[in-house]
């Protein structure tokens, strides 16, 4: 299984499935969820694309005392996400050793794979969600009461329509589009989907050129979904995906981007290389049968100055940055520049 998401790999080409759990949690509880402060737990793993979106979102608006974190072990064996990073290897809130113990109990026998981000009502065990896609955009909008002061809009109204379009683009020719070309078992199909991926970031490279941010000049969904697989590209995609047409750091605009986002807390204070990289390289055996793992490449990039401040844009609108990084929930010293 790749990091994130339900996946299936077929002869033809691979398919991303959808999430099976789709309730959410919301404001008014219409799926028998409702918004509460301490009752939901955000299971993910670090490594994972997708789980990084609900890292990000959580950081950005101020939710790390509403919504618990418990964070899996990067390498997964055949019963799943395992939560051997903790004491006894059991998740201290949810007692449970493997992510698909909560799973089962909300349906015994259930179809398809455990994926993260996974959110888990901690009362009863049960997983209520795995949406993915969902599940930030219901952090932005329907967890609002529980936002810290000076939280950042990140799915403004006025501006849903080109950020739905923009995303919409960048998950199936970015996002997804790596895994296109990672998990190909034909020629064509690789090559299709590798141009793919680089035919949108030359796109996203001429938008970025005179814009800091991906819609208005203000950070929002998007660009969360956009980073979460920049920041993956030289340390995994380039190599281990074979997307090796050029590297981010050869796109001056597209790395000064990232790099940008990289330094705004919220966004590399939840990123964790070692945890990426050990995650793709050894997991993916199909892949990597050796299961080594790269030294490079080198990080002390990310810290370099971008000099993006010049297209001037505000990073959190109207709003402020979070504040510094949960204790216990800061990433190791292996794991970063």
């Amino acid at each position: 299984m790749g990091a994130g998401g339900n996946s299936s790999l077929g002869h033809e080409s691979f398919r991303r499935s959808r999430s099976h759990f789709t309730d959410r949690v919301t404001a008014d509880g219409r799926d028998g969820w409702p918004v509460e402060a301490g009752r939901y737990r955000l299971v993910v793993s670090r490594a994972c694309p997708w789980a990084s979106r609900a890292l990000v979102s959580r950081r950005l608006l101020g939710l790390e005392d509403a919504v618990s974190l418990a964070v899996a072990d990067p390498i997964q064996d055949d019963r799943s996400w395992r939560f051997t990073l903790d004491p006894d290897g059991r998740d201290p809130v949810l007692g449970i050793r493997f992510l698909s113990e909560a799973y089962e109990r909300r349906e015994a026998g259930h179809p398809g794979g455990v994926s993260v981000p996974a959110l888990v009502d901690t009362p009863s065990g049960e997983l209520v969600t795995n949406d993915y896609q969902q599940l930030t955009l219901d952090f932005a909008t329907e967890w609002t009461a529980l936002h810290r002061d000076g939280a950042p809009d990140l799915y403004p109204q006025d501006r849903r329509e080109e950020i739905d379009a923009v995303m919409a683009d960048v998950f199936r020719d970015v996002n997804n589009g790596v895994y296109r070309a990672g998990f190909a078992t034909e020629q064509k199909e690789y090559e299709d989907a590798c141009t793919g991926v680089f035919q949108r970031l030359e796109l996203l490279t001429r938008r970025l050129e005179g814009q800091r941010y991906l819609v208005g000049d203000t950070i929002t969904e998007a660009d969360i979904r956009l980073f979460t697989t920049l920041v993956r590209f030289d340390a995994v995609y380039h190599g281990h995906f074979k997307c090796n047409r050029w590297k981010l750091t050869e796109n001056p605009i597209l790395w000064a981007y990232a790099r940008d986002l990289y330094q705004t807390p919220g966004f590399g204070d939840t990123v964790d290389f070692d945890h990426i990289k050990r995650h793709y390289y050894q997991v993916h055996t199909g892949i990597n049968p050796t299961g080594i793992v790269p030294v490079g490449p080198e990080l002390s990039g990310w810290l370099a100055p971008h000099f993006r401040e010049e297209l001037r844009g505000r990073p959190f609108g109207d709003g402020t940055p979070p504040g510094p990084v949960p204790a216990g929930e800061e990433i190791a010293a292996e794991g970063r520049p």
